[in-house]
C-alpha cells in the first residue's frame, strides 16, 4: 500500500506562520486541525513548522509524510452517529531540536512567524537552573523560547511589530501569564537587559488558554481497516470527537487575526477564562485523571469501559457529582450540565481513549486536576474526599511500577516501594511518605486533615483485596444519582 505523502495525496504550501512546540495526536487533532480549517474557509494562509523539543517524539516520521495525515471525527451529532475524516494539510515540516538547533534559530528571522502554540504537558513549563543561552538546545521549553525570542529581538533590532502571538495549551492555571514569567525570568538569569525585557512584555502577546477535546490518538484496533478504507498507510492517523473548545484570554484583535470563528470554528476570545477553566479543568480532565488509576488497577483499558463498568461508573458519578461540583463552587445548574456532557463524551462508542495514554506524567496532573478540589472539598466540608482519597490509593498503587514520568518521581516511589515490606505500618509510613514528599505536590499533604489516614486505609485494601473490592466496600451508592439520571 502506498505511504502517504504529497506525491499520493497532493498538498496545499502556505507560508510558515504558526511555530508549534510538541508533535503529539492532541495538537495535531486540534490546532493543526483548525488551521487547516481556516486555510480552507478564511484568508488565514499560513501553515505550522513543529518543533519536537524531546528526544523522543514524531518528527521523523511527520516529514517522511511530508507533514502530511488522516483525522477521523467520530462521535454523536444531532442524535445521529457521525464519522468524518480528512487529510490535514498544515504541516509544513518537524524540526528534531536537538539534532537541527541552527534551523530552529532560523525560525526567528521570520517574517512570517506570528504565532507560538505549545502542549508539552503540565511539567513543560517550568525553569531549569542549568539552561544558559549558549545551551544546543536547552533544556526546558521557556529556554527554548526564550533564545528564539532573543535571536528574534537582535534580529530585527527590537521592531515592536516583530513580536509573538503566544499561546501556550498546556492543563495548568494562567498558562501563558507563567510562560511569560519564565522567559522574563530567563531573560534576567541570562543579563539580557532591561530593553529585551520591555519587548517580550509590550511586543509579545502571552495569552491563557484552555482547549478541550478528547484525543485518543493513533486507532490501534482498527488502524489497518481504516488505512484500506483510505487507499494508502498513515503512520500518524489520528482519531478524535467531534466536540472541540479552544478559550483564549486575549485581546479583541486577535479574533481578527486567528479567524478560527470565521471558519466555524468553537475558539473564544474571552476577557475571563476562569469559569471556562474550572469546569474543564476540575470536571473532564479532572475526573480523567481519577478513573485512571482504578482502570488500570482493574484491567480495564480504555475511558469508555470505565464509565459503562457498573463498578467504575459508580466511582466516576460519584467523584464528579458529590465531591468536585461541590467543592468548585461554580453556578449548580450549568456544572451538572456540563458534567452530563462528559460523561456521554466518555462514552463515546467510536473513541477507544485508551487510559495508559492519560497516565503520562500523572503526578503532575494529579496535583493540577486533583489536588486543589481535594483542599477545597477538605476546607469546605471538614472532611476528606473519600474518592479523591481512593484514586491517591491507586496511584500510589500504580506507580509501583510504572515508568510513565519524570526520572526522580519514578525513582521515588521504586525506593518507596522497595523499603516497603506489605506490613500494614509500612505502607501507612509508605503514604505518608509520599504525602510529605514536597517535590511531588509543592506542599505537604499530610496537613490536610485525615487525608493521610483514609489514603492509608484504601492502600492496604487495595495492596490486599484488590481496587475493585475496594470499590465497593468504599461505597458505590448508585441511588444517590436519582436526580443526576440523564434524560
Amino acid at each position: 500500500m502506498q505511504r502517504l505523502t504529497k506525491t499520493a495525496h497532493g498538498k496545499t504550501e502556505y507560508p510558515e506562520r504558526v511555530l508549534q512546540f510538541g508533535t503529539g495526536n492532541f495538537l495535531r487533532a486540534f490546532t493543526d486541525w483548525m488551521i487547516h480549517r481556516m486555510n480552507k474557509e478564511t484568508d488565514f494562509n499560513g501553515s505550522v513548522v513543529i518543533v519536537q523539543s524531546t528526544k523522543r517524539g514524531a518528527a521523523d516520521v511527520i516529514n517522511e509524510q511530508d507533514g502530511l495525515y488522516s483525522l477521523f471525527l467520530q462521535g454523536m451529532l444531532d442524535g445521529r452517529a457521525v464519522r468524518r475524516h480528512e487529510v490535514i494539510e498544515s504541516i509544513s515540516r518537524a524540526l528534531n531540536v536537538h539534532d537541527q538547533y541552527d534551523e530552529y534559530m532560523a525560525l526567528a528571522k521570520s517574517p512570517d512567524l506570528r504565532f507560538v502554540v505549545s502542549n508539552t504537558t503540565e511539567a513543560g513549563i517550568a525553569f531549569d537552573e542549568e539552561d544558559e543561552l549558549e545551551s544546543r538546545p536547552q533544556n526546558s521549553f521557556p529556554g527554548k523560547l526564550t533564545a528564539l525570542l532573543w535571536k528574534r529581538f537582535t534580529h530585527f533590532n527590537g521592531d515592536s511589530d516583530k513580536g509573538l502571538v503566544i499561546i501556550p495549551c498546556e492543563l495548568i492555571n494562567r498558562n501563558g501569564a507563567v510562560l511569560k514569567e519564565m522567559v522574563l525570568r530567563y531573560a534576567k538569569a541570562w543579563q539580557l537587559g532591561e530593553i529585551f525585557a520591555e519587548w517580550v512584555e509590550t511586543a509579545n502577546t502571552f495569552c491563557n488558554s484552555l482547549v478541550d477535546r478528547i484525543v485518543p490518538g493513533y486507532p490501534k484496533e482498527d488502524g489497518e481497516e481504516l488505512e484500506r478504507e483510505l487507499g494508502f498507510e498513515d503512520q500518524l492517523m489520528t482519531v478524535g470527537e467531534h466536540y472541540h473548545l479552544w478559550a483564549i484570554e486575549g485581546p479583541g484583535w486577535l479574533e481578527e487575526e486567528f479567524p478560527a470563528h470565521a471558519a466555524g470554528l468553537n475558539v473564544k476570545v474571552v476577557e475571563d477564562l476562569a469559569p471556562y477553566r474550572l469546569s474543564k479543568v476540575f470536571i473532564l480532565n479532572g475526573a480523567h485523571t481519577a478513573l485512571t488509576p482504578i482502570a488500570l488497577l482493574s484491567g480495564i483499558e480504555t475511558v469508555k469501559e470505565t464509565v459503562t463498568n457498573s463498578d467504575t461508573n459508580a466511582f466516576v458519578e460519584e467523584l464528579i457529582f458529590e465531591e468536585i461540583i461541590p467543592a468548585i463552587g461554580l453556578p449548580e445548574k450549568e456544572t451538572t450540565a456540563f458534567a452530563h456532557e462528559v460523561l456521554s463524551r466518555f462514552a463515546n462508542p467510536f473513541v477507544q481513549h485508551y487510559v495508559k495514554s492519560i497516565a503520562l506524567n500523572a503526578i503532575s496532573k494529579f496535583k493540577t486536576r486533583n489536588v486543589p478540589v481535594l483542599i477545597k472539598y477538605a476546607e469546605t466540608f471538614g472532611e476528606v474526599p473519600q474518592r479523591m482519597a481512593l484514586a491517591l490509593a491507586a496511584w500510589i498503587h500504580v506507580y509501583k511500577k510504572s515508568e510513565t514520568d519524570e526520572a526522580y518521581i519514578v525513582d521515588f516511589f521504586r525506593d518507596q516501594w522497595r523499603a516497603c515490606n506489605g506490613t500494614d505500618e509500612a505502607i501507612e509510613e509508605l503514604v505518608r511518605n509520599v504525602l510529605g514528599y514536597e517535590a511531588l505536590w509543592g506542599q505537604d499533604l499530610n496537613r490536610i486533615s485525615g487525608l493521610a489516614d483514609q489514603t492509608a486505609r484504601f492502600a492496604l485494601d487495595i495492596e490486599r483485596n484488590g481496587v475493585i473490592d475496594t470499590l465497593k466496600k468504599a461505597g458505590a451508592h448508585g441511588e444517590r444519582y436519582a436526580d443526576h439520571q440523564r434524560s
